[in-house]
């Protein structure tokens, strides 16, 4: 009987444990493509502090929105030529032609995946949620560089181009907006609204 019954608390056990890793797995895979940049996982960073070299690399940017997504969602320029270290600063543009408010977060990645580690964001807009109200037209902001350890890298010193896309997605809650944000719904926009929310 008592056999039985450590065989069964150990099953227990195990269903709790497998159950934990579960939960943590999607989390866990995240912090880990962001330390790595696995998957072409960018990081965000305070800064450069390793200089800046006399190497250049070029920016593409990229742009789509998801199924559900209804913005129009683009890159404000098609590329860049920079220093590798040197601060960029890149726009992407988001309208919202729908009648109602629409609140999105942009998911993001690099390629060639082996850019992912080096390639860090200073700001972005990717760092919150946007809301854009109807009509609403905004200019968006991403500053970032390249980290200079690129060149040492077995695999990243061979890049030459890397491209950076994001992703709009729909959020799936759309309720619960501020009265600040039903107001403004009321409020016909100005043909180019600005970023004025606070990046992190």
């Amino acid at each position: 009987m008592t056999s039985k019954l450590n065989t069964a608390k150990k099953l227990v056990g195990v269903v709790v444990i497998m159950g934990a890793l579960a939960w943590a797995s999607v989390p866990l895979y995240d912090l880990f493509c962001r330390v790595t940049g696995y998957g072409g996982t960018t990081n965000a960073s305070t800064g450069n502090t390793e200089g800046v070299l006399d190497q250049t690399i070029k920016v593409r940017f990229d742009a789509s929105t998801a199924r559900d997504m209804p913005w129009e969602f683009k890159p404000e320029q098609r590329q860049m030529e920079l220093k590798i270290g040197q601060d960029g600063m890149a726009f992407y543009e988001a309208y919202n032609p729908t009648d109602k408010p629409i609140r999105g977060t942009a998911s993001y990645n690099v390629a060639p995946y082996a850019a992912g580690a080096y390639f860090s964001k200073i700001q972005c807009f990717c760092f919150e949620e946007q809301i854009l109200q109807p009509g609403e037209r905004m200019s968006m902001p991403v500053n970032f560089y390249v980290d200079p350890d690129i060149v040492n890298d077995r695999e990243g010193k061979y890049v030459h181009t890397i491209t950076l896309s994001y992703t709009f997605h729909m959020m799936d809650d759309q309720t619960g907006m501020d009265a600040d944000d039903q107001q403004a719904a009321l409020i016909e926009p100005t043909p180019e609204t600005p970023l004025t929310s606070q990046l992190q």
